[in-house]
């Protein structure tokens, strides 16, 4: 194995923050001779390309490449393929890095003999505003993440199915393949999924620490969690590999209080249900909003039962049209 490691970030209109992603790489404790960074960027029209050449221009290990078809997917692949290190370490343009991100990856890498290593992801507020803090509380909660350890944490090294960017052994993509290119997203997940039925091994690391900045705003985070939502269906129509339960859970909810509304019409029975789930919901809502806003301030609990619901609806409002685009 060389010594090189190369860094891959997709990135498309990022203006707002790919310079803070790549002063994060800079400032790395790893030495910068056996660093490469490439920027595969899917020919943004924001200010994004005349920042990127700035930092190519005074840093010789970073390079920009293009990326024509615009998506994730394919940025990830010409990433992975020029890359001429034999770790990979895929890293987000929306978020910024521990200066020891890339040392400790390699470590947990060689120690534990993963394929895969990743760290926990702290959410930070992409404005200072009540609605972008209350979101970026939200995501770092059982109730808002689920059992994504890489948000809510771990206390120690755990063997996962998946973790957010990654640190990779670049033999992993000759024995498993490439990103797949069907899925504008979750492609993540489906080549983590698709590296454990191979034997492979991807561990998280709770010292291993990055910064995310999620939507600031209702609208953009609600039609993001549709988003999410569609792409935890949609990807059955390219690969017949299901997600873990914890994905379906909103879908499950959605058509529970679909269907029980639609019997409540004829039943009483189906009212009884209705209220049941959408009552059980508020509750859980309500306790676990008021239960962090104790902690981070009660000036969140008249905000955070908004960003839950914002969140679980939309994901389960897009699972079901991921759903019903599969059929079509």
């Amino acid at each position: 194995m060389n010594d090189l490691v190369s860094i891959i970030i997709p990135c498309y209109n990022e203006e707002k923050f790919i310079g803070k992603c790549l002063d994060s790489v800079i400032i790395q404790d790893f030495p910068k001779d056996k660093l490469e960074v490439l920027v595969i960027d899917g020919m943004s029209n924001d200010k994004t390309r005349g920042i990127l050449k700035k930092y190519q221009e005074k840093y010789s290990f970073i390079k920009v490449l293009d990326n024509p078809k615009k998506n994730t997917p394919s940025a990830l692949n010409i990433g992975v393929k020029s890359a001429r290190g034999d770790v990979i370490a895929r890293m987000d343009s929306h978020a910024a890095y521990q200066k020891d991100y890339i040392s400790k990856s390699l470590k947990y890498l060689e120690d534990y003999k993963a394929d895969n290593v990743g760290g926990i992801i702290k959410t930070l507020p992409a404005k200072r505003t009540l609605i972008a803090e209350a979101i970026a509380i939200s995501l770092g909660y059982f109730f808002g993440a689920g059992s994504s350890y890489f948000r809510i944490g771990t206390d120690k090294p755990k063997w996962v199915d998946t973790v957010f960017g990654g640190c990779y052994k670049k033999e992993v993509f000759k024995k498993v393949g490439f990103f797949n290119e069907n899925l504008v997203r979750s492609q993540d997940i489906e080549f983590n999924l698709r590296l454990k039925k191979a034997g492979g091994k991807i561990l998280l690391a709770p010292d291993i620490i990055s910064y995310y900045y999620p939507k600031s705003n209702f609208q953009d985070f609600f039609l993001h969690n549709i988003q999410d939502g569609i792409w935890t269906i949609y990807p059955l129509k390219f690969v017949k590999m299901p997600f873990k339960l914890r994905h379906y859970i909103p879908l499950f909810f959605i058509v529970g209080l679909f269907f029980s509304l639609a019997l409540s019409i004829f039943f009483v029975f189906g009212k009884v249900l209705f209220v049941l789930i959408f009552g059980s919901y508020l509750f859980l809502d309500l306790f676990f909003s008021l239960k962090i806003s104790l902690k981070k301030g009660l000036k969140y609990f008249f905000i955070l039962p908004i960003v839950f619901f914002s969140r679980h609806i939309g994901y389960g409002v897009g699972s079901v049209l991921g759903f019903i685009k599969l059929l079509m």
